[in-house]
């Protein structure tokens, strides 16, 4: 089954049965769901919802799908096009939208689709809202619009270049310095939606570039999620090709990975802290990333004076605790920086303004930068259990076992011991464990893992 509602949105696999992929009936059902949600919580709006999409092959069809629906609910649709995660976010503020749908499947294979659900903020729903959708969606009451008072639909184009002219705008972003530099980059855009924004936000920063799967057909060249095993063109393009670094980023643009001028990995975990340390450097402050992101990003903030904080693990999750600590930068360990001046989402744009921001001014070389920060290594397992395994239950017999260490247990089980750390996570679909660990060194982070995973298994026998 490859259908999955849960509290962020739906995602599934287009094609198949009905029920148990992502197929039109349930794509009209949840859209439904969502402007019912919206128009209880929001009574005195706009009546506008935003629209955008990613470039999937599915990415047509379920747009219509999606604005048909919202406009037979009686909603106004802003319909900006291909166009990026954080940039479907800023425009529900720029539009002064009541919410936004935004329609990608982030980095899963170009058979998947998803609908991502904003806020009028422009931010995704919390935990409480979403389960409350979900029961508006379990429940299917829905009042349509009557033939007088259908919603209309726009198409806006502008909406690239207002996200370029804030990330511009934003004081850290020295665009003078960025041009001095004089920098050569390749830019791998996986045959999406970076395709058609980061040419436009490069030329505007005066940067020369060379673009590797850049057409948004949807057809992806490879694996869409930007983890080194995935990007092999790349890094040798980089290599051979006198480039200063490489950018990746996936098909919707939240995530970000750079590549050294050698075309060895930056490492997609040390992209939100060497974009934290240069934030540090300006403006001192908190920061926040989620449990399984590195511990370099806590090293890097106490250097500077601030308190690091870990969330559970999901983008909002992050984003509640920035607000609740007054974080001037956080984000995830998997490429994801949200920076408050800008907006609070994930967004690469803002990402790549400020490395190279930083990069400019230091005159160094990536890897000279990339060297200048603490060197961990996380190593990624799993357990497999039986649907009638109690895991919660493992979860707190591992808790109890642990509990002269520090723990965390706010999202599973993270323990941290002095020199390396072990997180224990039960995913929503699946009778699994995911197990993370971090430690100075690959080997020793796979052999905590592998501790642990045992510990597990003897529980289990």
């Amino acid at each position: 089954m490859t259908l999955i509602k849960s509290i962020s949105g739906i995602r599934g696999t287009i094609g198949g049965p009905c029920g148990d992929t992502l197929n039109p009936l349930d794509i009209v059902k949840f859209t439904s769901a969502y402007a019912t949600f919206i128009r209880q919580n929001t009574p005195s709006g706009s009546n506008k919802i935003v629209v955008g999409r990613d470039a999937r092959i599915s990415g047509e069809m379920v747009k219509n799908v999606v604005c048909g629906t919202l406009m037979g609910m009686g909603f106004d649709v802003v319909n900006i096009g291909l166009a990026t995660t954080p940039t479907t976010e800023l425009a529900v503020t720029m539009a002064g939208a009541d919410g936004g749908i935004i329609i990608t499947a982030s980095h899963n294979p170009r058979q998947w689709n998803a609908l991502k659900l904003l806020n009028n903020k422009g931010e995704f729903l919390t935990a409480e809202d979403g389960a409350e959708l979900l029961k508006i969606a379990d429940k299917g009451d829905f009042t349509y619009a009557d033939v007088d008072h259908l919603g209309l639909y726009t198409e806006d184009d502008s909406f690239d270049q207002r996200h370029i002219d804030s990330v511009l705008a934003l004081k850290l972003v020295d665009a003078e310095a960025i041009k001095k530099a004089g920098f050569r980059v390749a830019v791998d855009a996986v045959n999406s939606v970076g395709g058609v924004i980061l040419p436009k936000l490069l030329k505007q920063l005066g940067v020369e570039y060379t673009m590797l799967n850049g057409k948004p057909t949807g057809d992806f060249a490879h694996n869409p999620e930007p983890l080194e095993k995935n990007l092999t063109e790349i890094m040798t393009e980089v290599k051979n090709g006198n480039y200063d670094m490489g950018i990746v980023v996936d098909p919707d643009v939240d995530r970000l990975v750079f590549i050294c001028e050698d075309g060895q990995m930056f490492g997609e975990e040390y992209t939100l802290v060497s974009v934290a340390d240069y934030v540090l450097s300006k403006t001192p402050g908190n920061t926040v990333s989620n449990l399984s992101s590195t511990r370099a990003l806590r090293d890097v903030t106490l250097k500077h004076g601030g308190q690091y904080t870990a969330a559970a693990v999901g983008e909002v999750n992050v984003t509640t605790q920035m607000k609740a600590t007054k974080a001037v930068i956080g984000g995830e360990g998997n490429g994801g920086v949200i920076y408050p001046e800008s907006h609070y989402g994930r967004d690469a744009l803002v990402g790549i303004a400020l490395f190279l921001s930083n990069v400019a001014r230091k005159g160094c070389k990536v890897s000279e930068l990339r060297a200048s920060y603490p060197n961990y290594f996380i190593a990624k397992n799993r357990i497999d259990l039986t649907a009638s395994t109690d895991v919660d239950a493992i979860l707190e017999r591992v808790k109890e076992l642990y509990k002269d260490e520090q723990v965390n247990d706010i999202d599973g089980v993270k323990i941290d011991f002095a020199d390396k750390w072990v997180h224990l996570r039960k995913s929503n679909t699946e009778p699994i464990i995911r197990v993370y660990s971090e430690a100075a060194t690959m080997e020793e982070a796979d052999a905590i893992g592998k501790k642990l995973m045992q510990v597990v298994y003897d529980m289990t026998k």
